[in-house]
């Protein structure tokens, strides 16, 4: 059975805007970003997937240039849409769709429906590029989300504790996840 490797990228440190399509890194994601595609360098990579979000695909730029990859959007790998306007806490807006999955703010999406969404697209990823390498630019909830259709430890506390930027390579075998391994090592 062929394996197929998945490296789903949380971005690295952008500065909050409400411009979620072209707020780019800040210094100090550009800086981790450097030390991301050093860390990735010695890693076969076949292709390279990226939301259409300007600072995931900022975060996965040296990681193609290094392994001579185009970057290709897909839109589903965007971050979930939590509300249509700003929500006044964002922590407790978060904690409100994890603790219920089929609710969503005003404008927003559940944690049902962005799940669905991840998964739709990796299970698209995994069928045309089996047995590859691919690493995909992603966001925080995206990836806490798409890990949780395969295990629930994967939840909001996962996602809190999330690093930016981080990485998790998940194996598979077809359609069966047989591995996880958080791949990100902050330098000190």
């Amino acid at each position: 059975m062929k394996q197929t490797d998945i490296y789903l990228v949380r971005h690295a440190h952008s500065t909050y805007s409400p411009d979620e399509y072209g707020r780019g890194l800040s210094s100090n994601g550009q800086h981790d970003q450097k030390l991301l595609t050093h860390q990735m360098n010695e890693r076969h990579v076949d292709v390279i997937l990226s939301s259409p979000y300007k600072r995931a695909i900022q975060t996965v730029e040296g990681i193609a240039l290094q392994h001579n990859q185009d970057i290709q959007l897909i839109e589903a790998f965007k971050e979930r849409t939590l509300a249509g306007k700003s929500v006044e806490n964002f922590q407790e807006a978060i904690e409100t769709v994890w603790l219920n999955e089929s609710y969503a703010h005003p404008g927003g999406e559940s944690n049902e429906e962005a799940r669905n969404r991840g998964i739709d697209a990796l299970k698209d990823v995994l069928k045309t590029y089996e047995g590859k390498s691919i690493v995909i630019g992603t966001h925080g909830n995206m990836l806490a989300l798409i890990m949780s259709h395969f295990d629930q430890k994967y939840d909001v506390s996962f996602w809190r504790n999330l690093d930016m930027p981080d990485v998790y390579c998940l194996t598979f075998e077809e359609k069966s996840l047989i591995n996880v391994d958080r791949i990100w090592e902050r330098a000190n």
